[in-house]
């Protein structure tokens, strides 16, 4: 037996199964203040103050790493918060966000509005949160600035983000902004949509959904993330293409990254989970930007996932007010677009994943070691010794159906309501603390993370 198995531990978790870095295993953890001091086999003998055993139907996951996710506060909390923003998440397994830079009053783009940001998040935290700052027309030179400060990484629009306080990049605009970051190797992240081809296709208007995928074609996607991609092969910068909805981009991002290009790229639940055939007139609570797609468009992006072009899934939670939803009307053109999951994203991916054959260490290796690795989140992302000690016990067998009035983020809208999901979170730890369960603390217990 090792040194550190003979030694005394906060708390020792024993699982029959166990997602480790290299796949499903079982095991003993040990935790010492806060980190993961020790993985040793199931039955060694380790010394503890409190020792978890897992029961024969839990899975012992690391905390699920959310690299997307809209908190909008401040300037939106009747839209979302802090607080309840990291309890659904906590709730979900999450224990790490990284938080997008708009849709909050001020936006993340310069170190005023993120010193700003951090001191809201400061005492409301109930998870650990980092952020990304934003990349917006006329603020070239701030982004040095907040690299130093240490958000992890820059969002930038291509067309308008919906709120005008964010302005979007246009393509010379993107080139200086790229040639910036490369200088200290930071990260671009695009929503990769193109103006012009939206201008150009029919207006989004009605009930149908199918007006509103018309909208917003594959082409636009498409034709943007060619434009991003050319420029990383110019510049040598590091880019990472947010929400992929268009199936048709994965050849050419395959392309690129076979050439050296540095390009990375994520998916949504809600893309692995829905399909345009499926979403009812008027259920506006299914719009986003880019759209959910056909249902053959899906299964492409499942092949994406298994064919390793798709490198992780995060939420995009982007929520609002169910005014803002505009389910009065129902109409598709004018209703907010954003889809709220945040603690619906491990199940709900789990539920799909099954059914198409793949494991449950896949699933982890997609939403908690890959996000974590993509954006730079340090010791997150897998049950390894140095690491924080965070984890999600999680009963894979286990099933429930999505009640939004038992959802923890801010207001009850989400196209999951009613829908039967496999995967039921028992218990979220935090650095070695009960934060979802029986013996959950009280209060938040999330810090801010740096890159």
């Amino acid at each position: 037996m090792s040194e550190a198995a003979t030694a005394t531990f906060d708390v020792v978790f024993r699982a029959r199964r166990l997602i480790g870095p290299n796949g499903e295993t079982s095991g003993s953890v040990g935790v010492r203040d806060g980190r993961i001091a020790a993985v040793e086999p199931f039955d060694a003998q380790l010394d503890a103050a409190r020792t978890i055993e897992l029961a024969a139907d839990e899975v012992l996951l690391p905390g699920l790493v959310d690299t997307h996710v809209h908190v909008n506060d401040p300037g939106r909390t009747e839209w979302e918060g802090f607080d309840t923003a990291t309890r659904a998440a906590a709730a979900g397994g999450v224990t790490t966000i990284l938080d997008m830079p708009l849709n909050s009053l001020p936006p993340t783009i310069d170190t005023g509005a993120l010193e700003i940001k951090r001191k809201t998040a400061r005492e409301k935290a109930h998870i650990d949160v980092g952020f990304w700052g934003g990349a917006v027309h006329g603020n070239l030179g701030e982004l040095r600035g907040l690299h130093e400060a240490g958000v992890f990484g820059f969002k930038c629009f291509l067309l308008h983000s919906g709120v005008d306080e964010f302005p979007p990049l246009n393509p010379a605009e993107l080139d200086e902004a790229l040639r910036e970051l490369a200088r200290y190797d930071a990260m671009m992240i695009v929503h990769a949509e193109d103006s012009d081809a939206i201008e150009h296709a029919p207006t989004a208007h009605g009930e149908t959904y199918g007006d509103f995928l018309n909208s917003r074609p594959r082409g636009a996607e498409n034709v943007a993330i060619a434009q991003v991609i050319e420029l990383a092969r110019r510049i040598g910068g590091r880019v990472h293409i947010l929400h992929l909805s268009s199936s048709d981009a994965l050849p050419m991002i395959a392309s690129a990254r076979a050439d050296g290009v540095k390009v990375t790229v994520e998916t949504c639940p809600h893309y692995l989970s829905f399909s345009a055939e499926e979403v009812p007139d008027g259920a506006t609570q299914f719009k986003c930007c880019p759209p959910i797609r056909e249902a053959r468009n899906r299964e492409l992006l499942w092949q994406g996932l298994a064919d390793g072009i798709i490198d992780c899934v995060v939420s995009d939670h982007s929520p609002c007010t169910p005014e803002l939803k505009r389910f009065d009307i129902g109409d598709f053109g004018v209703a907010w677009g954003g889809v709220s999951s945040l603690q619906l994203g491990l199940p709900a991916v789990w539920t799909q994943a099954r059914v198409r054959g793949h494991s449950l260490a896949e699933v982890v290796q997609w939403m908690s070691r890959k996000p974590a690795e993509l954006a730079g989140v340090h010791r997150k992302g897998s049950i390894a010794v140095g690491n924080d000690a965070d984890f999600c016990v999680f009963a894979p067998d286990a099933a429930f159906v999505v009640d939004v009035d038992q959802l923890h983020h801010r207001n009850p809208v989400s196209p999951y309501h009613g829908r039967p999901l496999a995967g039921v979170v028992r218990e979220t730890w935090l650095r070695g603390t009960q934060i979802v369960g029986p013996d959950a603390a009280t209060g938040p217990q999330g810090n801010l993370l740096t890159r």
